[in-house]
């Protein structure tokens, strides 16, 4: 895959509430379908460790992201109802962080930007 310099991706950890496991996975397919589609989505997925899930995402810039969270708005209210998100944090390019902070702010994340790296 061909990753563009100005990705950006979004990092929510789900604490699953007691017993919902089965509610959470069935929603984690439901976020899944709706992003299948996305235009500017590089990759979704999710990760699962005991109560805790983690979603993989990245998109092209911060109008991929905005674009995304938009599209499935809805979807986390449900994951919300069985789940806790106990950590929210963006990373990407100064610029396209920045163009993130004020939409996002009542979110409370926590936001990385890149400083160095290679692209293998």
């Amino acid at each position: 895959m061909n990753i563009p310099a100005n990705f950006v991706t979004i990092h929510p950890y789900f604490k699953i509430h007691a017993g919902k496991a089965p509610q959470a996975a069935a929603v984690m397919e439901k976020f899944i379908a709706k992003t299948k589609g996305e235009p500017l989505c590089l990759f979704y997925d999710f990760t699962v460790l005991d109560d805790a899930a983690f979603c993989r995402e990245g998109y092209v810039g911060a109008a991929g992201v905005l674009h995304h969270l938009e599209n499935v708005g809805g979807i986390l209210e449900e994951m919300l109802a069985v789940a806790e998100l106990t950590r929210l944090e963006f990373h990407g390019p100064v610029a396209e962080i920045d163009l993130l902070r004020q939409p996002l702010a009542h979110l409370n994340p926590s936001w990385f930007v890149v400083s160095s790296g290679v692209e293998c």
